[in-house]
């Protein structure tokens, strides 16, 4: 969730001065700024989408807690785990794309 919502925050803030016209008066080299903005962002998000699939692949994982042996991750869980983990792979690559293009731009 810091993820998203750092990503989210920082995506309205380019957004915000790209379209107030600030671009124009602050001297920066923009194109390389867009991609250590993706860089960061694509990084974060594939660390949470490692972190996602390894919380995810502990469904088979019994705990005992008082003799009884009851899975780490109930079927409910384990369903939103999946599809946490689709979506954290689909913004990775997604983001990744992104850099790559970024990368184009910034290169001569």
């Amino acid at each position: 969730m810091f993820v998203s919502v750092t990503a989210f925050f920082f995506s309205l803030l380019f957004l915000g001065m790209f379209l107030s016209g600030m671009v124009t008066q602050i001297d920066a080299n923009w194109n390389f700024l867009d991609f250590a903005y993706h860089f960061t962002v694509f990084v974060f998000y594939f660390g949470a989408f490692l972190l996602e699939a390894a919380a995810t692949s502990l469904h088979d994982l019994h705990c005992n807690t008082t003799m009884t042996l009851q899975p780490l991750l109930s079927d409910n869980q384990y369903n939103i785990n999946v599809a946490a983990t689709i979506f954290a792979f689909m913004t990775t690559a997604c983001y990744g794309c992104s850099l790559g293009l970024a990368l184009r731009r910034w290169r001569p």
